[in-house]
């Protein structure tokens, strides 16, 4: 089929289906909804065609806001308000060369609800991420470093009044949020230091279920108000130093009770949710991508997630 026959606003929401679907179920909204036939095939077409560009786009967009180029005011800008900064890793299977690593990232607002305490039953005033943006990138942390610098910049992260970087224990992430974000509060993920007390309690207690179920409840406690070296100083004295060293060399980053009374989020979803989101799309049964094509659909995921979807295209004409 000719594909010059598709007019601009036409191939503009191809693309934007085959970020949201597959192309094969972009090809049946398109005829069920949109009342036209077109075919996967198609649809696959355009969107190697505009992805190229606006991953062109988005690659000049780093330049022109890399940590040499961009210029900071003296002073943070006001109502910038607080921020919050995840990454994560997800695999997509690249054809030739098997399971790859994408990384991801999310910049977010932090924004206090009101909920209940599920033990007090009292309203707490609880951190969540709101006007969440979203990027991705198939590399190592040194090629992803300039799409979230980007990210970071676009929702005014060096203006904000402060800022956390929320994740797991990755090494990398740690790295990549020195170098970028050297003034924000560092945190781990809750969640993931809990699976770590897990383990733990089970080394602990093995083959007594009940004693290890009741340590791990108590030392979620004594982790959440008492921070981590509390934690590592009962699995040193129990002679278990490779779970310990966990909580030791994160001390700094399980600060639980202040983080909250700072306002931080303590938990990493808006990221785990991005993994999975990204996931949805790339890693679909069967799926196996070249890999200029499982970028440039990182960048359209992305931007579909974020509904600046409309704008990329326009700045990438």
């Amino acid at each position: 089929m000719d594909e010059s026959v598709y007019s601009p606003e036409c191939a503009k929401q191809m693309v934007w289906l085959s970020g949201l679907l597959t192309y094969e179920e972009a090809s049946q909204v398109l005829a069920r909804i949109g009342h036209r036939v077109i075919p996967s095939a198609s649809i696959w077409r355009q969107t190697q065609k505009h992805g190229k560009r606006m991953e062109s786009h988005m690659r000049h967009q780093e330049q022109q806001v890399s940590l040499e180029r961009v210029v900071l005011a003296s002073r943070r800008c006001e109502e910038v308000g607080s921020k919050g900064v995840s990454m994560d890793g997800g695999m997509v299977n690249i054809r030739g060369e098997g399971w790859k690593e994408f990384k991801a990232g999310t910049v977010y607002d932090i924004q206090q609800r009101w909920e209940r305490d599920p033990q007090t039953r009292e309203l707490v005033q609880v951190p969540h991420g709101v006007h969440i943006g979203y990027t991705a990138f198939l590399g190592g942390p040194q090629e992803f470093a300039p799409a979230l610098w980007r990210l970071a910049v676009d929702h005014d992260i060096p203006h904000a009044d402060d800022s956390a970087v929320t994740a797991d224990g990755a090494e990398w992430i740690w790295n990549l949020a020195a170098d970028l974000f050297p003034d924000s509060t560092q945190i781990i993920d809750w969640c993931h230091a809990c699976q770590h007390l897990a383990l733990a309690a089970t080394a602990l207690f093995p083959n007594q279920p009940e004693r290890s179920q009741r340590w791990y409840a108590q030392a979620q406690t004594t982790l959440f108000q008492a921070g981590a070296w509390a934690i590592a100083a009962q699995l040193e004295a129990a002679h278990l130093p490779d779970h310990a060293r966990y909580f030791r060399s994160h001390q700094r980053r399980m600060h639980y009770a202040e983080f909250r009374e700072q306002g931080f989020p303590i938990g990493s979803g808006t990221v785990e949710s991005a993994i999975k989101q990204f996931k949805s799309r790339l890693s679909g049964p069967g799926m196996r991508w070249s890999r200029s094509a499982a970028q440039q659909m990182l960048i359209i995921r992305a931007a579909v997630l974020d509904r600046s979807f409309d704008t990329l295209w326009s700045k990438a004409a």
